[in-house]
């Protein structure tokens, strides 16, 4: 008996609000997806609005830091001998407001630490496993509004966000060899939430809208193959066929079902 196993796509950072979206917006072209997230509440979350989702998996893995957790990460993945044909990468620390000249020197490197390395270590991993597809492969990190300005209150976060903007072009250059295409996707406004809806302007995505941005890059003929793309409404429209019609169907055996879903 045989069957057709689409490829997966991960998802770091999927317990995030940004993270959220993406997974909702992958389950919703048939896509599916492995979610890694830090263990808590957020995580719990996630599974239980998507517990209708058979195409959803939660991976053990925890938070990435490092490239421990990274080649850890890799491992698992690899184990489950099903394609891989994505990684959206939302990761980030939580937002600490003050003046960046009020704060020691090691505040700054702690920063670079949390959201800046966690992406370097994913990528290090996680691109030779894409690279063994025998299909263009995608990598996008998701980046927010703040790397090309200062934002007032908020510098530390201006100088990590400016750095990983710098991080998706080298990798880039350096990916494209290998046969994946990395891409950072810019969103350019704060994300809608039902925390903020009371303040919100009308022109702020939702996380689903921006998911569905995201997982737009892995269309063959969208946006030309730029490093960073900057959010667009236009593409953040509900989809209108599923994602594998895009992707050559693969062939795996009853045995391999009952092994990895």
């Amino acid at each position: 008996m045989t069957g057709i196993r689409n490829p997966e796509a991960l998802v770091l950072g999927a317990g995030g609000t940004v993270g959220f979206g993406v997974v909702g917006a992958l389950l919703e072209v048939g896509s599916p997806v492995l979610a890694v997230g830090r263990e808590g509440a957020r995580m719990d979350a996630l599974a239980q609005h998507f517990a209708d989702e058979p195409g959803l998996t939660l991976l053990p893995s925890g938070c990435i830091r490092d490239d421990q957790d990274a080649a850890r990460l890799a491992k698992t993945v690899r184990k489950r001998k099903r394609p891989l044909r994505a990684v959206f990468a939302s990761l980030a620390s939580p937002w600490e407001s003050g003046r960046l000249l009020d704060r020691p020197a090691d505040f700054l490197r702690r920063k670079l630490e949390l959201d800046l390395i966690p992406h370097l270590a994913a990528a290090r991993h996680l691109l030779p496993l894409l690279a063994e597809s025998n299909e263009t492969a995608h990598y996008i990190l998701i980046g927010g509004p703040h790397a090309e300005r200062g934002w007032a209150g908020y510098g530390h976060a201006s100088i990590t966000a400016a750095a990983m903007r710098m991080l998706a072009q080298v990798l880039h250059e350096e990916a494209n060899a290998m046969g994946v295409r990395v891409q950072m996707l810019s969103v350019d406004q704060p994300i809608s939430t039902p925390a903020n809806e009371c303040n919100a302007c009308a022109e702020w995505p939702s996380a689903l809208a921006v998911g569905r941005c995201a997982v737009s890059l892995l269309s063959r003929t969208g946006v030309a193959a730029a490093p960073i793309v900057t959010y667009s409404s236009e593409r953040a429209r509900p989809p209108e066929k599923t994602l594998f019609s895009d992707f050559p169907a693969t062939p795996w055996t009853a045995a391999d079902h009952g092994r990895d879903c």
